[in-house]
């Protein structure tokens, strides 16, 4: 019984139905389902099955935030008794789009896809100061930075946020990653960030496997 509601919260996400997501969730709960299985086995899960057909050109942005949002309506429903069971993030990632940068379409299908891996999330928004990107880093104790940008113009401040890290002498504590549609591997290079995604999908399975490395 516990896999066939746990397989139906998964379709009904992948369709992006939120309120069957969240009455499918309420109904595990009372089922007496762990919480951690419900996310991982049906939020995540179907969250990165919609990932991996939004890498393949299967579906395209609309789609993935419907599903996105029908993720978000289930995890609040579970937040509670996530917390209350004291499960650890697998990493923390801050995420933000660069200064002069207002686009956060990208942005925001990235912190779901980090969600998704089992990342804790903190998006700091558009617009983002280089500073600001520091600050968060060393006050959540932050696995991953990840900046976007779609403009070339606005390009460079990435590189002022490596600046920003070097002049505090913490670099080194973190994965730097980029993306956006101008960013490029040899950019990456350029500025001395650690890697470079081209899509969201990759972005959370690069940042799941470099934190997993570091820690191991």
């Amino acid at each position: 019984m516990a896999a066939a509601i746990i397989e139906e919260i998964s379709e009904f996400l992948q369709k992006g139905r939120a309120k069957n997501v969240k009455k499918l969730v309420e109904e595990a709960l009372a089922q007496g389902i762990d919480a951690q299985e419900i996310l991982n086995e049906g939020l995540l899960s179907g969250m990165m099955i919609v990932g991996g057909k939004f890498k393949r050109n299967e579906v395209f942005v609309p789609e993935v935030l419907v599903a996105a949002r029908a993720m978000n309506a289930g995890v609040a429903i579970l937040e509670p008794h996530l917390v209350a069971a004291g499960n650890e993030p697998m990493g923390k990632a801050v995420i933000g789009t660069v200064k002069g940068d207002l686009h956060d379409i990208g942005k925001n299908l990235v912190a779901m896809m980090m969600k998704a891996a089992g990342f804790e999330v903190y998006d700091l928004g558009v617009d983002v100061e280089a500073e600001t990107f520091v600050e968060k880093a060393e006050e959540v104790g932050a696995d991953v930075i990840g900046m976007s940008a779609l403009l070339t113009t606005t390009m460079p401040n990435m590189q002022s946020v490596i600046d920003a890290l070097n002049a505090k002498g913490v670099r080194e504590k973190y994965i730097v990653m980029i993306g956006g549609a101008p960013v490029t591997e040899s950019f990456k290079e350029q500025i001395g960030a650690d890697y470079y995604t081209a899509d969201a999908t990759s972005a959370a399975e690069v940042a799941k496997a470099a934190v997993e490395a570091k820690k191991a």
